[in-house]
């Protein structure tokens, strides 16, 4: 008797608990459940396979958005491929990948090519990573000592074009009197392939030293000054292999590295993700940037805000408003929308020390990723 007793309780508590879950999955839009809302899944579990293709400086942050992801969506299946920004927005205007990363706007050409791949409209990219570029060095007695080397604009600029070449230059050295800088030959490390960090980088140059630095800007290197190298990661490898040497790269890969504190006003700037969020508050949106749903920053390298770092990269992910495959519509929309909603935002700055996106943006980069149809 008392077992029956027994078994009836808990059926009826069993029955009280699934009555409880089924209501919250199906009030989607009043949900507290934190895996749904942070996958931006909140109607259905997506599936099946989806890539992704372009900027290197990502990847440490794809890596942990697809962790996130699937554990509210555990049979889709999520490859990047981090072959850098200018081969991610060529392969996405192929059709093949259902969105691209890159360090860079799309161009006019560009958008417009996009025509032949969406299934209406015209690709868009919205801001997804923020995180300031490192000019990192390997100085022996310098960067193993874990010391920063201060430089303005026109130093750095005049470094990466051959005009400056030993550490002990005068041009350094004035501004690093408390550093015995030693008399090595620089060597310069740059991005062997179509990077939009390498015009994340020169754009800095053009900007605030437009007298030592008369390259066009361009995803390419311009000189034939050091040595190229590819990828992210590979300019990081060559920068570590050799003493003097020198090279630009996304922050989350710096690792033990110098790195170079860069003037702002009168003061010098160590980078940080803090640093490099200022500067893109004290940004604004780029209104010459044709297109709908584009959210596009025009970064404020002349600020003079306390503490910021104007050295930085604002990655997009460029996805179409509209696809020719339903399920990679439903895919993109629910994964933009996970990536730049706050889970994904502090998921990316714990693995690679990102800055969050801030709050300026967010409702734009929202009101373009929901006008993705997905019937």
């Amino acid at each position: 008797m008392r077992n029956n007793v027994l078994i009836r309780s808990l059926a009826a508590v069993s029955g009280l608990v699934m009555m409880a879950s089924l209501a919250a999955c199906g009030d989607n839009t009043a949900s507290t459940d934190a895996s749904s809302t942070d996958s931006g899944s909140k109607t259905e579990s997506i599936s099946g396979n989806f890539a992704g293709a372009g900027a290197s400086s990502q990847q440490a942050a794809v890596d942990a958005w697809i962790a996130g992801y699937n554990e509210s969506n555990p049979d889709a299946k999520i490859s990047y491929e981090p072959s850098g920004s200018g081969a991610g927005v060529k392969t996405f205007l192929t059709g093949a990948t259902a969105w691209a990363g890159s360090d860079k706007a799309l161009a006019d050409d560009e958008i417009e090519q996009s025509k032949s791949v969406c299934a209406s409209g015209q690709a868009f990219d919205v801001p997804v990573y923020i995180s300031p570029i490192a000019v990192v060095f390997n100085l022996k007695g310098v960067s193993d000592a874990g010391k920063h080397i201060n430089m303005d604009a026109a130093t750095i600029a005049k470094i990466f074009d051959g005009k400056i070449t030993t550490w002990n230059d005068p041009a350094i050295a004035d501004q690093n009197k408390d550093l015995d800088l030693p008399a090595t030959a620089i060597t310069v490390v740059h991005r062997s392939d179509k990077s939009g960090t390498t015009q994340n980088f020169v754009s800095y140059f053009k900007d605030q030293a437009p007298d030592a630095w008369s390259y066009d800007l361009s995803e390419n290197w311009p000189n034939e000054v050091g040595q190229g190298a590819k990828g992210t990661s590979g300019v990081i490898s060559t920068v570590k292999q050799a003493d003097g040497t020198i090279g630009y790269a996304d922050f989350s890969q710096v690792g033990d590295l110098g790195t170079v504190a860069v003037k702002v006003g009168d003061k010098y700037s160590e980078i940080s993700a803090e640093a490099g969020s200022k500067v893109i508050d004290d940004s604004e949106l780029d209104a010459d940037a044709k297109g709908d749903n584009r959210v596009v920053v025009k970064i404020n390298h002349a600020t003079e805000a306390d503490g910021a770092y104007p050295i930085v990269l604002v990655s997009y992910d460029i996805a179409c408003p509209a696809y020719k495959d339903a399920s990679t519509a439903k895919f993109v929309k629910s994964w933009l929308t996970y990536v730049t909603s706050d889970a994904g935002q502090k998921a990316a700055a714990q693995a690679a020390g990102s800055a969050p996106l801030p709050s300026s943006l967010t409702s734009k980069i929202t009101k373009s990723i929901e006008a993705i149809k997905t019937e």
